[in-house]
């Protein structure tokens, strides 16, 4: 007969070899309030976390989108995936290619571009460029964004891209490239034609990447004036003219598309996009973007929880030569509240526990969650912050025989 101690331990060494490759064990979800967060100032996110909506407030345009820049909050939505003419506002995406030629040096704001005809002729709003005339690019871009010259668009696409309809074509594949999902465009200026169109989601998208990718370029949208030809021109961008933090975009009218309005706005740290479409008036579009605006910036508030690389909590491991593993977020934490809802957020970690090792620096291994009243939750990815070794094969037989010993004792 063999002695008592012996089937415990050849049990053990049985289990020993399931435990050469990773074991599974059954999976408990841990949910615990993270830990406090250090202070600091709110600095804008390195990237946005995945978007939420954020709450309603009814307006008159028949498509709205706002939007918390830092953190990608989504404070209005009305008809933002709609499709919509957007008259002078594409003029953004025209600028946006003008840029990436510049930006890929290929061409300079000195560089002189020839006034054909076409250009000349080209109706609606003008810079009033002389046929025949060379003209800087600088200067052209500039009586595209103030000025909202058709005719600056078409010298622009013509000089780059050889004709209009070639600079078109760029331009759709452009709005690919950088994400515009329900955009098409017929023309360079905007003109109406059923071909032609945007989202409010898509402009909003568009003016992100305008400033993330050209701030040196961007910042001609926040100028108020610019004279060309003896003819000194405003920028019909009605923001600008209040003490509102606006610094761009783009205004556009048609009797079809109403009167719109793409719209940027700084204050501190924070940034807010805005887009409305189809207002009846430019009073009313005036009157629309800045009620709205305010709005934005008083009832919600970017707060910073983490930097990037803190430790949020500890995860236990499984089978590893650590008992635990340091979470932490790999960029800062920032969150778009109501203000009134502050109080009330509530911060948990969210995992599959124990871990099973190895585990390497860098894995995604859990989430934070972040609730708060009148809002979704919004959730970021936890990821490890130190890499984390199997037990050796005898700490590996221990622990199979303790499970063992205690499995049986239940």
């Amino acid at each position: 007969m063999s002695p008592r101690w012996f089937h415990p331990i050849v049990a053990a060494l049985a289990l020993s070899a399931l435990v050469a490759v990773p074991t599974s064990l059954p999976a408990a979800a841990k949910a615990k309030p993270a830990a406090p967060a250090k202070a600091a100032a709110a600095n804008p996110a390195q990237n946005a976390p995945p978007e939420q909506n954020a709450g309603p407030i009814d307006t008159q345009a028949t498509h709205a989108f706002i939007i918390e820049a830092d953190t990608g909050t989504v404070l209005l939505d009305k008809n933002a995936e709609d499709r919509m003419p957007p008259a002078s506002m594409s003029k953004v995406m025209t600028a946006y290619l003008v840029f990436d030629y510049l930006k890929q040096g290929r061409a300079k704001l000195d560089d002189e571009l020839p006034v054909s005809e076409h250009a000349w002729r080209t109706g609606g709003s003008k810079m009033f460029v002389p046929l025949g005339a060379r003209i800087k690019i600088e200067d052209l871009v500039r009586g595209m964004v103030i000025q909202s010259g058709n005719d600056a668009c078409v010298v622009l696409a013509e000089g780059l891209a050889g004709s209009e309809e070639a600079f078109v074509d760029q331009m759709n594949q452009k709005a690919k490239e950088i994400g515009l999902t329900n955009s098409h465009f017929a023309d360079v200026n905007g003109l109406p034609n059923p071909d032609h169109y945007m989202s409010a989601r898509d402009l909003a998208t568009l003016a992100l990447r305008t400033i993330n990718d050209f701030p040196e370029y961007y910042k001609m949208y926040g100028e108020k004036e610019f004279k060309y030809n003896n003819i000194n021109q405003g920028n019909r961008n009605p923001l600008l003219y209040k003490d509102l933090g606006a610094d761009g975009l783009k205004t556009g009218h048609t009797d079809e598309a109403g009167y719109s309005l793409l719209a940027s706005a700084v204050r501190g740290d924070r940034r807010i996009i805005l887009v409305l479409g189809g207002l009846p008036t430019m009073k009313a579009r005036a009157q629309e973007s800045e009620r709205l605006l305010e709005w934005a910036f008083r009832e919600y508030n970017n707060y910073k929880l983490f930097s990037a690389g803190d430790k949020v909590d500890d995860a236990d491991v499984w089978l590893g030569a650590e008992g635990k593993v340091p979470m932490t977020v790999d960029k800062d934490l920032v969150v778009t509240l109501p203000r009134k809802s502050r109080k009330d957020m509530k911060v948990t970690v969210s995992y599959d526990r124990p871990v099973p090792a190895p585990i390497k620096k860098g894995d995604q291994i859990g989430k934070i969650v972040v609730t708060a009243p009148d809002v979704p939750p919004a959730e970021t990815p936890l990821y490890a912050g130190a890499s984390v070794d199997r037990m050796g094969v005898f700490g590996r037989v221990a622990m199979a025989a303790a499970g063992w010993i205690w499995g049986n004792k239940h």
